[in-house]
């Protein structure tokens, strides 16, 4: 089977979140099955072409100027004509599959010109990254139409988690029948690292021996990152030697280093903003917990990242694929539950080794990519069927 990916993002072209190692990671599972896979993606500092773990990669150029929009038009512009030139060298593709909203203008015109099945799969939706509610700007709104238009177009809706096909169904009106549920997934032992944990903890001014608490993802209000921190009173005053690392960018960052110094926790945290991956991995085998404090997610691959590196998770109720004091811990959507948790686990170590076993083994019968590039290849299949 000859199959297009098209996405903004991926592990060799230009990496933004958790859509990149979804989209290069499952491309080579599907190469490991036999399948022809051709990756359209953003070029970034990269060549046109590549063959990367049998997976072909063809970059396009695109217009960095002017809002997200702009961008994402001249990028499907581009991709437009690559996928033509690539169709006539390799012949005729058996599926496209478009990843969110950005590629969506050019994955609904190569699917009408050609007459190919189309797969759409959704990662987020803008109302979620708004912290479920909508967004009246003019690119909000033209980002949520892409979104309904991506889903009305395709074949089948591919989603991660139930509560994210709850949502598409809600945002957009897609029947539930068109919608397929299939996990992320994870490489595993990727993350996994023999290192000193102490020294780790000293390069950021924390005592070896000192409990960290990470946070890994967007700085933005979707993440919760603010609830977090005002978790932190309550931790420390069970445990005052404990400390809060966290890494990411994002519009909330400012807020919440400003929101620890009105707490009287600025002590407490560690505000990195960006690192490079070899610091984030170091971090997540050097710490004691990874939180996610989501006040929406649609996923959450962090969770997959922690098991794999051997964590204890301590989520939202917003984190769907965790079970709740089997494989981590469970908050409501409030700081004074967050601390609770946080607090639990510290006080019992025999509690966090129990839970990192048991998510060990999820991690290695649910979310390996062969076993979801196989689901994928069905859904291709079934819409590949006659009649």
């Amino acid at each position: 089977m000859r199959i297009g990916m098209f996405s903004w993002e991926s592990l060799y072209s230009v990496k933004v979140g958790g859509v990149a190692p979804h989209v290069s990671e499952l491309s080579e599972a599907l190469a490991r099955m036999g399948h022809e896979v051709h990756v359209f993606t953003r070029r970034g500092d990269f060549d046109y072409y590549d063959e990367i773990n049998g997976v072909h990669y063809q970059r396009v150029d695109h217009d960095p100027t002017g809002d997200i929009v702009h961008q994402m038009d001249t990028m499907c512009d581009a991709m437009v004509d690559r996928f033509e030139a690539v169709q006539r060298i390799f012949g005729r593709f058996d599926v496209i599959h478009g990843h969110d909203w950005h590629p969506v203008n050019a994955i609904v015109r190569i699917k009408k010109s050609h007459s190919i099945p189309l797969i759409f799969t959704v990662h987020s939706t803008e109302w979620g990254r708004n912290g479920n509610s909508y967004a009246h700007s003019p690119v909000s709104r033209e980002i949520s139409h892409r979104e309904w238009l991506g889903g009305y177009e395709s074949a089948r809706v591919i989603v991660t988690t139930q509560q994210m096909k709850n949502e598409l169904m809600m945002l957009y009106s897609i029947p539930e029948e068109k919608i397929e549920i299939i996990p992320n997934g994870i490489v595993i032992g990727k993350l996994r690292r023999s290192l000193d944990a102490g020294r780790v903890k000293e390069r950021y001014g924390i005592h070896p021996l000192a409990p960290v608490i990470l946070f890994c993802g967007r700085m933005c209000y979707q993440k919760g990152p603010d609830l977090l921190v005002r978790a932190i009173p309550e931790v420390l005053r069970e445990r005052w030697d404990a400390k809060f690392v966290f890494i990411g960018e994002g519009d909330m960052k400012w807020e919440c280093e400003r929101l620890a110094r009105e707490l009287g926790v600025e002590h407490a945290c560690r505000f990195l903003g960006y690192v490079p991956s070899s610091t984030k991995e170091d971090l997540m085998n050097a710490c004691d917990i990874i939180c996610l404090p989501s006040r929406n997610e649609p996923f959450g691959v962090v969770v997959l990242e922690a098991w794999d590196a051997g964590k204890p998770v301590v989520a939202t109720e917003a984190v769907t694929i965790i079970k709740n004091f089997e494989d981590g811990l469970l908050a409501y959507i409030q700081p004074e539950s967050l601390a609770w948790c946080i607090k639990r686990l510290l006080s019992n170590p025999a509690e966090m080794m129990k839970l990192s076993a048991m998510a060990r083994a999820r991690l290695e019968h649910d979310f390996s990519w062969d076993k979801i590039a196989e689901t994928t290849v069905r859904v291709y299949e079934d819409v590949l069927r006659p009649g």
